[in-house]
């Protein structure tokens, strides 16, 4: 299955699940007067508003490389991420907000059996969410499914932080800011989920240096084609999702001439295209060259 396709199969199915999904905790929510369930309940809506960019950012990131933009569309996933992770932290601020309110009102909840049925079926069905997207995810290597997926997963949290407070007021009727302290836990939560969408998504936007063993890999596979004291360093990893470019420093002996240089960072470039799927610039330099 390719990226784009996966992109909007996931989409498609989160945006079914989670509007079902909403009617039904909206509903609890209001029928037990309890801002947690609504909260979540619109927790689970932001997922279906999120599966929207999910499935746009396809279309977009889907477009060729042209003239203003010779790297591709790629990074459209990575805007779309933020956006969700934007999206996800204003929810958070709006229900942290409502839940210190109602603390603040000394608000209850009547919580029954309606709300002890629909939470559990939301955990049940937010989590089979979230593995269907990571799963998708991982095959496609795409940021953007995962971290749809991590949408779901924090949807399924809440909705666990929520019923363990619904099964404690059940023993314990007396603590009537117990839903006031789970809109705030859920909250939290999904601040949380925001924060760890956007650093991923930011770093990538920024460049970054690729990972120690693939740095290893690259240099072992290298000295194979040149093994004649070969120094590679300066390594760095551009991601325009769609595809990935690396630029890195190679220092050849100073007698080497600039037609047999060439040839080694051809060979290089070539060999990472290969092997590592990775378009590859190289920097020549003379062995005696301070680094």
């Amino acid at each position: 299955m390719n990226k784009k396709k996966a992109q909007v199969m996931e989409g498609i199915v989160s945006i079914i699940v989670n509007v079902l999904l909403f009617v039904v905790k909206f509903w609890a929510g209001i029928v037990t007067g309890s801002i947690a369930l609504v909260a979540d309940a619109w927790h689970t809506m932001s997922d279906s508003l999120s599966s929207v960019f999910v499935i746009v950012a396809a279309k977009l990131a889907a477009k060729k490389p042209d003239k203003e933009h010779p790297f591709g569309h790629g990074r459209w996933e990575l805007i779309s991420t933020l956006i969700i992770a934007f999206l996800l932290a204003f929810i958070g601020y709006e229900f942290f907000s409502g839940s210190i309110e109602r603390f603040k009102n000394r608000e209850s909840a009547a919580y029954g059996t309606i709300a002890i049925i629909v939470t559990i079926a939301s955990i049940v069905a937010k989590e089979l969410l979230a593995q269907y997207a990571f799963y998708l995810g991982r095959k496609t290597k795409n940021p953007l499914v995962s971290a749809d997926g991590w949408h779901h997963r924090t949807d399924a949290l809440s909705s666990i932080v929520i019923i363990i407070g619904i099964v404690i007021t059940k023993f314990v009727t007396h603590l009537w800011w117990m839903d006031s302290v789970l809109g705030m836990i859920c909250a939290t939560m999904i601040f949380y989920a925001a924060f760890q969408i956007m650093r991923e998504a930011i770093t990538k936007i920024l460049g970054e240096e690729p990972e120690p063993d693939l740095q290893e890999k690259i240099i072992v596979e290298a000295k194979k084609i040149y093994d004649n004291d070969l120094k590679i360093h300066h390594l760095h990893l551009h991601d325009y999702v769609t595809q990935k470019e690396l630029t890195l420093h190679i220092m050849l002996d100073a007698n080497t001439t600039i037609k047999e240089g060439h040839k080694v960072a051809t060979d290089i470039e070539d060999m990472i295209e290969k092997t590592f799927d990775m378009k590859a610039t190289i920097h020549v330099e003379p062995l005696d060259t301070e680094t």
